[in-house]
C-alpha cells in the first residue's frame, strides 16, 4: 500500500507531475481539488466565494482525510492545503510527502499565463505578481517544508522536463 501527496505553491506542477508519475508508479492519481468540485459539484473558486475560505479549508480538511484513506495512490494537494489545521503533520503520517519546489521567478513566469483562471492572481502582473507571490510563499515554506522529501521542480517547460522530474521522483520514493 502506498500513499504519496505532492505540495507545493500554485503553479509549482503538482497536477502536471503527479498524473505522470501516478501513471509510471501505477498509482491512482487524485487531484485533491478536483476531488472537492465533484463532491460538490461546484468550481473551488465559487466554494471559496459563497462560503469563504475558513469553510472551504474545512472542506478541504474533511476531504483530505477522505482521500487519504484510498490505498496505492497519489493525491496532488492545493497549494493551502499543508498549511492549515494539521494538515502537513497527518499527510506525513499517512504517506509519504513531495514539496515540489519552484522559485518566485519561475512561478511568477507560469502564473502570468493562467492568472485569469486564479481569483487570487486576477489583476496582479509583473512585480505585483512577483511580490504577492513572494509574501505568501515565505508564509507557506515552514509547512512546505516539512515534507520528506524536496524536490526541485524548476524546470518544467516540456512534456520531456515532466517525465524527467518524474523519473528523478521514483528513484528517490
Amino acid at each position: 500500500m502506498k500513499r504519496i501527496f505532492l505540495v507545493g505553491y500554485m503553479g509549482a506542477g503538482k497536477t502536471t507531475v503527479g498524473k505522470d508519475l501516478a501513471k509510471l508508479a501505477g498509482l491512482s492519481f487524485i487531484d485533491l481539488d478536483y476531488y472537492i468540485e465533484g463532491r460538490y459539484h461546484k468550481a473551488v473558486s465559487r466554494i471559496f466565494a459563497e462560503r469563504g475560505e475558513e469553510a472551504f479549508r474545512e472542506i478541504e480538511r474533511n476531504m483530505l482525510h477522505e482521500v487519504a484513506e484510498f490505498e496505492d495512490v497519489l493525491i496532488s494537494t492545493g497549494g493551502g492545503a499543508p498549511c492549515f489545521f494539521d494538515n502537513m503533520e497527518f499527510m506525513n503520517a499517512y504517506g509519504t510527502t513531495v514539496y515540489l519546489k519552484v522559485s518566485v521567478e519561475e512561478l511568477a513566469k507560469r502564473l502570468e499565463l493562467c492568472k485569469h483562471t486564479r481569483p487570487v492572481l486576477k489583476g496582479r502582473s509583473g512585480e505585483e505578481l512577483r511580490a504577492f507571490i513572494a509574501e505568501s510563499l515565505e508564509k507557506r515554506n515552514p509547512f512546505y517544508t516539512k515534507a520528506s522529501i524536496t524536490f526541485d521542480a524548476e524546470k518544467m517547460l516540456t512534456e520531456s522536463d515532466v517525465h524527467d522530474i518524474s523519473n528523478a521522483l521514483m528513484k528517490i520514493l
